[in-house]
């Protein structure tokens, strides 16, 4: 999040932050067709695949976000103080006057303030990325003093820590039976569905909390800036692709036994919103998949170079308003994904037949959005002096 000029810019950082936000876009137009009803709700076996597919295939967009936060500012390049004076500017300012207007546009407004207190306004669920986000800047200033002399090798074990936390949910399912609802390796907020090493149910601080979740991320994109040179495409395909298929079956197949576990291969189901959130499990950001797809992911974006005409004039206006594309996103595609659903039908009586129907409203969906957020955020945040406080 650092606005160098194009001549001194990662590229390929600007790159992917676009097309990170463009899979947080197609993530969200992807939710109405497994949330609904009670709470849950997938009207047909091919919805079920299409929600699987394109909900794992871009899940790694938040985990790329902090990958490119953690590459350009970890460790510090100046005093906490100074950092945090910044980020104040750059993220909690513009944070705060959407969290304001979302209150005051869904839900009951007067409800919605009091909440804000206390946390985010859950009809704009996106905006928890950014609470993860200030917890991880909180701890920077921490970690810079070993970031700046860590060796190869040593990252490498924390990594590999990291790593091994990514397997706990799954270790949960195998030992316990069930798997739960969790936010970690510590099983928050259901500790008690099977407690490992250390945890119980009045302690979730288990051997393995302190090194988990978006911490690894951070952790990978100083890995990557320090000890990961230049690759040849062969080299690079050659390890991206099978991280990123393998991380991709792991969560698609993992997703989608979920939900035939629950639906029994009956359609439409329809649920409370606890079937939806067991439906995520597999492709939760602090699971092995997630990872294995970013690290790939990485790997080709690094392989871009050169900025041109085209970066300087459509992709790094677009890079530099991201922030705000991201939390302004929904009150575009709530009323696109809406108009789209209506017009097109949904389910076996969509206008494009049972199968098709719903990719494409997806598809559509996400690009109209995509598209006037990409136009919009960056001439909002060319406004003097206001601009980058409404968009960061």
């Amino acid at each position: 999040m650092n606005d160098m000029e194009p001549k001194n810019r990662e590229v390929w950082i600007d790159w992917m932050r676009l097309a990170a936000c463009f899979m947080v876009v197609v993530t969200h137009c992807t939710e109405p067709f497994y949330l609904g009803g009670e709470g849950s709700l997938i009207l047909t076996k091919a919805d079920a695949f299409w929600v699987a597919g394109f909900c794992v295939f871009t899940r790694a967009a938040v985990a790329l976000f902090v990958v490119a936060s953690s590459y350009l500012q970890f460790p510090l390049h100046y005093s906490p103080g100074e950092f945090f004076r910044r980020r104040a500017v750059r993220v909690l300012a513009p944070f705060l006057l959407w969290s304001l207007v979302y209150a005051l546009v869904w839900g009951e407004p007067v409800q919605n303030l009091k909440d804000l207190l206390l946390n985010f306004n859950y009809a704009a669920g996106h905006l928890w990325f950014v609470y993860m986000l200030i917890g991880v800047y909180l701890v920077m200033p921490l970690l810079s003093p070993w970031a700046e002399k860590v060796g190869k090798k040593e990252l490498q074990v924390y990594l590999g820590i990291w790593l091994f936390t990514t397997l706990i949910p799954f270790i949960r399912y195998w030992a316990g039976g069930v798997m739960p609802v969790v936010y970690g390796p510590s099983g928050l907020p259901n500790a008690a569905k099977f407690p490992l090493w250390g945890e119980a149910f009045w302690n979730t601080y288990g051997v393995f909390y302190y090194v988990s979740g978006f911490i690894g991320f951070l952790l990978l994109g100083l890995y990557f800036r320090r000890f990961v040179g230049e690759l040849s495409w062969r080299k690079t395909l050659l390890t991206a692709v099978p991280l990123f298929l393998g991380g991709f079956a792991i969560s698609f197949f993992g997703v989608l036994g979920r939900i035939d576990a629950d639906t029994h291969g009956v359609f439409p189901f329809e649920g409370p919103v606890s079937f939806a959130a067991l439906w995520e499990g597999p492709m939760h950001n602090d699971t092995i998949a997630i990872p294995l797809m970013t690290t790939a992911l990485i790997l080709l974006f690094r392989k871009i170079r050169g900025g041109g005409r085209f970066f300087e004039k459509a992709v790094l206006p677009v890079s530099k308003a991201s922030y705000g594309m991201y939390l302004c996103h929904l009150l575009i595609l709530v009323p696109v994904s809406g108009w789209l659903r209506n017009a097109l039908g949904l389910g076996a009586d969509g206008l494009l037949g049972p199968v098709w129907t719903t990719p494409v409203e997806i598809l559509a969906g996400s690009l109209l959005t995509f598209g006037a957020i990409a136009v919009i955020c960056p001439l909002v945040r060319r406004i003097p002096k206001a601009g980058k406080w409404i968009m960061g």
